[in-house]
Protein backbone atom coordinates (compact mmCIF):
# COMPACT_ATOMS: atom_id res chain seq x y z
CA UNK A 1 0.00 0.00 0.00
CA UNK A 2 1.18 3.51 -0.73
CA UNK A 3 1.68 6.04 2.04
CA UNK A 4 -1.06 8.61 2.60
CA UNK A 5 0.09 12.20 2.12
CA UNK A 6 -0.67 14.54 5.02
CA UNK A 7 -2.79 17.40 3.70
CA UNK A 8 -2.35 20.87 5.14
CA UNK A 9 -5.91 21.98 4.35
CA UNK A 10 -7.23 19.08 6.45
CA UNK A 11 -4.90 19.88 9.34
CA UNK A 12 -3.33 16.42 9.16
CA UNK A 13 -0.29 15.57 11.29
CA UNK A 14 0.09 11.79 11.40
CA UNK A 15 1.29 10.31 14.68
CA UNK A 16 4.31 8.02 14.14
CA UNK A 17 5.09 6.80 17.68
CA UNK A 18 3.38 3.47 18.37
CA UNK A 19 4.00 3.68 22.13
CA UNK A 20 2.07 6.95 22.32
CA UNK A 21 -0.65 5.49 20.10
CA UNK A 22 -1.04 2.53 22.47
CA UNK A 23 -1.10 4.89 25.47
CA UNK A 24 -3.91 6.94 23.88
CA UNK A 25 -5.99 3.84 23.17
CA UNK A 26 -5.46 2.51 26.71
CA UNK A 27 -6.83 5.82 28.01
CA UNK A 28 -10.31 4.78 26.89
CA UNK A 29 -12.17 3.40 29.92
CA UNK A 30 -15.44 1.89 28.67
CA UNK A 31 -16.06 -0.11 31.88
CA UNK A 32 -19.26 -1.48 30.38
CA UNK A 33 -20.70 2.01 29.79
CA UNK A 34 -20.56 1.72 25.98
CA UNK A 35 -19.76 -0.88 23.34
CA UNK A 36 -19.10 1.31 20.27
CA UNK A 37 -16.06 3.50 19.63
CA UNK A 38 -15.66 5.90 16.73
CA UNK A 39 -12.16 6.95 15.68
CA UNK A 40 -12.06 10.32 13.96
CA UNK A 41 -9.40 10.98 11.32
CA UNK A 42 -7.54 7.65 11.48
CA UNK A 43 -5.07 8.62 8.72
CA UNK A 44 -2.98 5.50 8.17
CA UNK A 45 -4.35 3.65 11.19
CA UNK A 46 -1.73 3.94 13.92
CA UNK A 47 -4.46 4.18 16.59
CA UNK A 48 -6.74 1.84 14.66
CA UNK A 49 -4.20 -0.99 14.89
CA UNK A 50 -4.62 -0.99 18.67
CA UNK A 51 -8.34 -0.17 18.72
CA UNK A 52 -9.20 -3.10 16.47
CA UNK A 53 -7.48 -5.52 18.86
CA UNK A 54 -9.95 -4.62 21.61
CA UNK A 55 -12.86 -6.98 22.22
CA UNK A 56 -14.76 -4.93 24.82
CA UNK A 57 -15.99 -2.54 22.13
CA UNK A 58 -16.49 -2.42 18.39
CA UNK A 59 -14.49 0.21 16.53
CA UNK A 60 -15.63 2.23 13.53
CA UNK A 61 -13.49 4.74 11.63
CA UNK A 62 -14.48 7.98 9.92
CA UNK A 63 -12.24 10.05 7.67
CA UNK A 64 -13.13 12.88 5.30
CA UNK A 65 -9.91 12.24 3.33
CA UNK A 66 -10.69 9.92 0.42
CA UNK A 67 -7.03 8.93 0.12
CA UNK A 68 -7.01 7.76 3.74
CA UNK A 69 -10.33 5.98 3.23
CA UNK A 70 -9.03 4.01 0.23
CA UNK A 71 -5.81 3.18 2.07
CA UNK A 72 -7.72 1.92 5.12
CA UNK A 73 -10.13 -0.09 2.95
CA UNK A 74 -7.15 -2.16 1.79
CA UNK A 75 -5.58 -2.31 5.24
CA UNK A 76 -8.77 -3.32 7.09
CA UNK A 77 -11.06 -5.10 4.62
CA UNK A 78 -12.92 -6.67 7.56
CA UNK A 79 -14.39 -3.28 8.55
CA UNK A 80 -16.88 -3.04 5.70
CA UNK A 81 -19.48 -0.39 6.51
CA UNK A 82 -17.67 0.46 9.75
CA UNK A 83 -15.17 2.42 7.66
CA UNK A 84 -16.88 5.68 6.79
CA UNK A 85 -15.77 8.27 4.22
CA UNK A 86 -17.57 11.37 5.49
CA UNK A 87 -17.27 14.60 7.44
CA UNK A 88 -17.43 13.93 11.20
CA UNK A 89 -18.86 17.41 11.78
CA UNK A 90 -21.87 16.52 9.59
CA UNK A 91 -22.36 13.02 10.97
CA UNK A 92 -25.68 11.85 12.39
CA UNK A 93 -24.48 9.60 15.22
CA UNK A 94 -27.89 8.00 15.71
CA UNK A 95 -27.85 6.76 12.11
CA UNK A 96 -24.74 4.68 12.81
CA UNK A 97 -24.80 3.87 16.51
CA UNK A 98 -27.45 2.69 18.95
CA UNK A 99 -26.93 3.69 22.55
CA UNK A 100 -23.94 5.30 24.26
CA UNK A 101 -20.56 5.52 22.54
CA UNK A 102 -16.97 6.66 22.91
CA UNK A 103 -14.95 8.85 20.54
CA UNK A 104 -11.20 8.83 20.06
CA UNK A 105 -8.78 10.49 17.68
CA UNK A 106 -5.69 12.45 16.82
CA UNK A 107 -7.95 15.36 15.97
CA UNK A 108 -7.12 17.90 13.23
CA UNK A 109 -6.06 21.06 15.03
CA UNK A 110 -7.84 23.39 12.61
CA UNK A 111 -11.26 22.08 13.72
CA UNK A 112 -10.54 21.24 17.38
CA UNK A 113 -13.22 23.50 18.83
CA UNK A 114 -15.77 22.38 16.23
CA UNK A 115 -15.13 18.75 17.19
CA UNK A 116 -15.76 19.54 20.85
CA UNK A 117 -18.98 21.41 20.07
CA UNK A 118 -20.10 18.45 17.94
CA UNK A 119 -19.52 16.25 20.98
CA UNK A 120 -21.50 18.68 23.15
CA UNK A 121 -24.38 18.62 20.68
CA UNK A 122 -24.44 14.83 21.12
CA UNK A 123 -23.68 14.76 24.84
CA UNK A 124 -26.56 12.40 25.61
CA UNK A 125 -24.94 9.73 23.42
CA UNK A 126 -21.20 10.43 23.73
CA UNK A 127 -20.14 9.29 27.18
CA UNK A 128 -16.37 9.41 26.75
CA UNK A 129 -13.84 11.16 24.50
CA UNK A 130 -10.09 10.61 24.40
CA UNK A 131 -8.33 12.92 22.01
CA UNK A 132 -5.14 14.58 20.91
CA UNK A 133 -5.53 18.34 20.67
CA UNK A 134 -3.32 21.35 20.32
CA UNK A 135 -1.98 21.89 23.87
CA UNK A 136 -3.58 25.33 24.05
CA UNK A 137 -7.04 23.88 23.34
CA UNK A 138 -6.50 21.05 25.84
CA UNK A 139 -5.59 23.59 28.51
CA UNK A 140 -8.69 25.65 27.75
CA UNK A 141 -10.82 22.56 28.37
CA UNK A 142 -9.37 21.83 31.82
CA UNK A 143 -8.62 25.31 33.18
CA UNK A 144 -10.54 26.73 36.11
CA UNK A 145 -12.23 30.12 36.64
CA UNK A 146 -9.87 33.06 37.03
CA UNK A 147 -7.46 31.96 34.32
CA UNK A 148 -7.03 33.93 31.11
CA UNK A 149 -7.46 30.62 29.23
CA UNK A 150 -10.88 30.09 30.83
CA UNK A 151 -13.61 30.81 28.31
CA UNK A 152 -16.72 29.66 26.49
CA UNK A 153 -15.29 26.24 25.63
CA UNK A 154 -14.13 25.69 29.23
CA UNK A 155 -17.61 26.36 30.66
CA UNK A 156 -19.55 24.29 28.14
CA UNK A 157 -17.24 21.27 28.28
CA UNK A 158 -17.03 21.31 32.08
CA UNK A 159 -20.80 21.69 32.38
CA UNK A 160 -21.35 18.21 30.96
CA UNK A 161 -18.02 16.36 31.26
CA UNK A 162 -15.30 15.60 33.76
CA UNK A 163 -12.13 16.71 31.95
CA UNK A 164 -8.66 15.26 32.62
CA UNK A 165 -5.36 16.41 31.15
CA UNK A 166 -3.51 13.13 30.54
CA UNK A 167 -0.16 13.97 28.96
CA UNK A 168 1.76 16.33 26.67
CA UNK A 169 3.09 15.18 23.28
CA UNK A 170 6.09 16.76 21.54
CA UNK A 171 6.05 17.75 17.88
CA UNK A 172 8.76 15.29 16.84
CA UNK A 173 6.46 12.25 16.94
CA UNK A 174 4.31 13.54 14.07
CA UNK A 175 4.73 13.61 10.31
CA UNK A 176 4.85 16.43 9.44
CA UNK A 177 5.70 17.92 12.86
CA UNK A 178 3.24 20.62 13.95
CA UNK A 179 4.59 23.98 15.09
CA UNK A 180 2.90 23.58 18.48
CA UNK A 181 2.88 21.14 21.37
CA UNK A 182 0.03 18.67 21.60
CA UNK A 183 -1.81 17.12 24.53
CA UNK A 184 -4.16 14.22 25.17
CA UNK A 185 -7.24 14.79 27.31
CA UNK A 186 -10.13 12.60 28.44
CA UNK A 187 -13.73 13.76 28.72
CA UNK A 188 -16.06 11.58 30.80
CA UNK A 189 -19.76 12.40 30.80
CA UNK A 190 -20.87 13.56 34.22
CA UNK A 191 -24.20 12.71 35.86
CA UNK A 192 -25.76 16.02 34.85
CA UNK A 193 -28.27 14.90 32.24
CA UNK A 194 -29.64 18.40 32.09
CA UNK A 195 -28.52 21.59 33.79
CA UNK A 196 -30.79 22.97 36.50
CA UNK A 197 -31.74 25.98 34.40
CA UNK A 198 -32.99 26.99 30.96
CA UNK A 199 -30.14 25.42 28.96
CA UNK A 200 -30.75 27.49 25.85
CA UNK A 201 -30.54 30.68 27.90
CA UNK A 202 -27.48 29.30 29.75
CA UNK A 203 -25.63 29.03 26.44
CA UNK A 204 -26.67 32.58 25.52
CA UNK A 205 -25.53 33.96 28.88
CA UNK A 206 -22.12 32.26 28.69
CA UNK A 207 -21.49 33.35 25.11
CA UNK A 208 -22.58 36.94 25.75
CA UNK A 209 -20.44 37.13 28.90
CA UNK A 210 -17.25 35.98 27.21
CA UNK A 211 -17.82 37.86 23.96
CA UNK A 212 -17.18 41.01 25.99
CA UNK A 213 -14.99 39.47 28.66
CA UNK A 214 -13.37 42.75 29.73
CA UNK A 215 -16.74 44.11 30.79
CA UNK A 216 -18.66 43.19 33.91
CA UNK A 217 -21.54 40.84 33.27
CA UNK A 218 -23.99 43.64 34.05
CA UNK A 219 -22.78 45.38 30.88
CA UNK A 220 -21.91 42.31 28.81
CA UNK A 221 -25.41 40.88 29.34
CA UNK A 222 -27.28 44.14 28.83
CA UNK A 223 -29.34 42.69 25.97
CA UNK A 224 -30.46 39.70 28.09
CA UNK A 225 -31.18 41.12 31.53
CA UNK A 226 -33.63 43.51 33.14
CA UNK A 227 -31.17 45.89 34.80
CA UNK A 228 -33.85 47.58 36.92
CA UNK A 229 -34.85 44.27 38.53
CA UNK A 230 -31.27 43.02 38.99
CA UNK A 231 -29.56 46.02 40.57
CA UNK A 232 -28.42 44.04 43.64
CA UNK A 233 -27.23 40.84 41.95
CA UNK A 234 -23.55 40.62 42.88
CA UNK A 235 -22.70 38.05 40.22
CA UNK A 236 -23.35 40.73 37.61
CA UNK A 237 -20.49 42.80 39.04
CA UNK A 238 -18.02 40.05 38.10
CA UNK A 239 -16.38 39.37 34.76
CA UNK A 240 -17.31 36.12 32.99
CA UNK A 241 -13.90 34.54 33.60
CA UNK A 242 -14.52 34.58 37.38
CA UNK A 243 -17.68 32.44 37.27
CA UNK A 244 -17.80 28.67 37.64
CA UNK A 245 -20.32 26.48 35.81
CA UNK A 246 -22.47 26.54 38.93
CA UNK A 247 -22.31 30.34 39.03
CA UNK A 248 -23.46 30.54 35.41
CA UNK A 249 -26.38 28.22 36.19
CA UNK A 250 -27.31 30.43 39.16
CA UNK A 251 -27.02 33.55 37.01
CA UNK A 252 -29.18 32.02 34.27
CA UNK A 253 -31.90 31.30 36.82
CA UNK A 254 -31.66 34.89 38.07
CA UNK A 255 -32.10 36.19 34.53
CA UNK A 256 -35.11 33.91 34.02
CA UNK A 257 -36.75 35.01 37.27
CA UNK A 258 -36.29 38.73 36.59
CA UNK A 259 -37.37 39.05 32.98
Amino acid sequence: MTVVRAKKHLGQHFLTDKNIAAKIVESLKPAGKYSNVLEVGPGMGILSDFLLQKTEYQTSLIDIDTESYLYLQKKYPQLGSRLINADFLEMDFAAYFTGPMGIIGNFPYNISSQILFKVLDNRQQVVEVVGMFQKEVAERCVTKPGSKEYGILSVFVQAYYKVEYLFTVKAGVFNPPPKVLSAVIRLTRNEQEQLNCDEKLFWQVVKAGFNQRRKTLRNALSSLINKEKMTDEQLLDQRAERLSVGDFVKLTNMVTANR
